[in-house]
């Protein structure tokens, strides 16, 4: 019935219109015999409570999504209705959804490893000793790189920050772990300072974890003078203990799916 009331009425390339009859022919000829006048009847009769009702439950479906940018599958598709008064079974629900061609996001199922550390690789010694609370800025600086999920796929986001204001004064997104992200990252701290009239980070640590790439450790060495700001000393701690044990940013943000754009 779908199907001819789609095609009823539609005009050909060549100027043929299909009527009624002429599909209700094809679809014989094809093996789904239906006359003429059972689709008119169907076309006729009035809707059923149960149509009248899904037709309403598939708005509110739209409704509830489109108030969550999309992203809500049928369990909470199905929360969210009863909350607001709607009394509708989950199977209605998925049964609608599955007809909508509708689903909720799901995260992937491999979970990015951002710490893994090579026991051949040389490694700096602890020069913090696990004494994060340094009493003026640039004495300690912690640099660690995590992941984000946005709705293009995974990205990696390295970050220093200042272990006395807990500002980050530099960091980097991209789609890759490559030695660049962190480098850049240092390079950017580097340059915040420079351009906030810091020219002398003599004394300075830069503390990271026990390597997460090769190149994180390396990073740290990278260059001793950076545009005639003089550089600092190279810390490392224990495998996986940096920024998220040891470093409290000044804002915190709670991990979720964020968009490519802006969030959300």
């Amino acid at each position: 019935m779908t199907f001819i009331a789609t095609h009823a009425g539609c005009v050909t390339a060549d100027g043929l219109r299909w009527g009624v009859e002429p599909i209700c022919r094809v679809l014989a000829e094809q093996g789904t015999p239906i006359a003429p006048s059972t689709y008119y009847a169907h076309r006729s009769r009035p809707l059923s409570a149960r149509e009248e009702r899904d037709g309403f439950l598939r708005t509110e479906i739209e409704r509830v999504r489109r108030e969550n940018y999309q992203v809500y599958g049928a369990r909470k598709v199905w929360l969210t209705l009863n909350r607001e008064g709607i009394p509708v079974a989950r199977c209605t629900i998925e049964r609608l959804m599955r007809a909508m061609g509708l689903c909720g996001v799901r995260r992937g199922g491999t979970t990015p490893v951002t710490t893994v550390a090579d026991p051949a690789a040389q490694r700096p010694a602890d020069l913090v000793k696990r004494h994060f609370t340094p009493r003026r800025p640039d004495r300690v600086w912690v640099a660690d790189f995590t992941y984000v999920a946005t709705w293009s796929g995974i990205v990696y986001v390295a970050f220093v920050i200042d272990a006395f204001s807990r500002i980050i004064l530099g960091w980097r997104v991209s789609t890759t772990k490559k030695t660049a992200l962190v480098l850049d990252a240092l390079e950017q701290a580097i340059w915040t300072r420079a351009r906030q009239g810091v020219t002398e980070l003599t004394g300075l640590v830069h503390h990271t974890d026990a390597g997460s790439q090769g190149g994180f450790n390396r990073s740290s060495q990278h260059p001793r003078d950076h545009g005639g700001v003089r550089c600092h000393d190279v810390s490392s701690g224990r495998i996986g203990r940096c920024v998220r044990r040891c470093v409290r940013r000044a804002d915190r943000y709670q991990r979720g799916m964020w968009s490519a754009r802006s969030g959300g």
